[in-house]
């Protein structure tokens, strides 16, 4: 899967941990340097495969930038600086990136692509997608016990 994305400068000194905030003034950020700009960054340098990075950047960029639910938005990331996130793909990779493509799919669970139309429909969710709350839910509760 590839995603065309702007790529993060190269730097050579390790990147300091995001600060995700929601409400950020995005007129002050420099280009390439957006909390989903520094996410990438720092997910890279602790190790998480750059496909799944990229993924996580559009993950928190669409979030903010489409004004998903704060709710939704605190589930992906943007309630803990993205830590929950970065724990998530770096234990379990694949349902990361099957929970994130869902929701990027259906623009943060607001409609999905109708079976019998094939149509994209506000407020039609797959069945499948339902189980994205609970995996998220429970990959962000497993890494609070840590």
């Amino acid at each position: 899967m590839q995603f065309n994305l702007t790529p993060s400068p190269k730097n050579g000194a390790l990147p300091p941990k995001p600060q995700l905030r929601p409400g950020f003034d995005a007129c002050a950020c420099v280009f390439g340097h957006y909390p989903w700009d520094d996410w990438h960054r720092y997910a890279l340098a602790q190790g998480l495969d750059s496909e799944l990075a990229e993924l996580g950047r559009l993950l928190l960029r669409e979030a903010y930038n489409h004004g998903w639910e704060p709710w939704l938005q605190s589930l992906c990331g943007w309630a803990d600086n993205g830590a929950a996130l970065l724990a998530f793909a770096l234990r379990a990779p694949q349902p990361a990136r099957w929970c994130w493509s869902r929701l990027l799919d259906t623009d943060g669970l607001r409609g999905d692509i109708h079976p019998q139309t094939g149509k994209w429909t506000w407020g039609y969710l797959r069945l499948d997608t339902r189980r994205v709350l609970s995996t998220l839910h429970h990959a962000t509760v497993a890494v609070r016990k840590d």
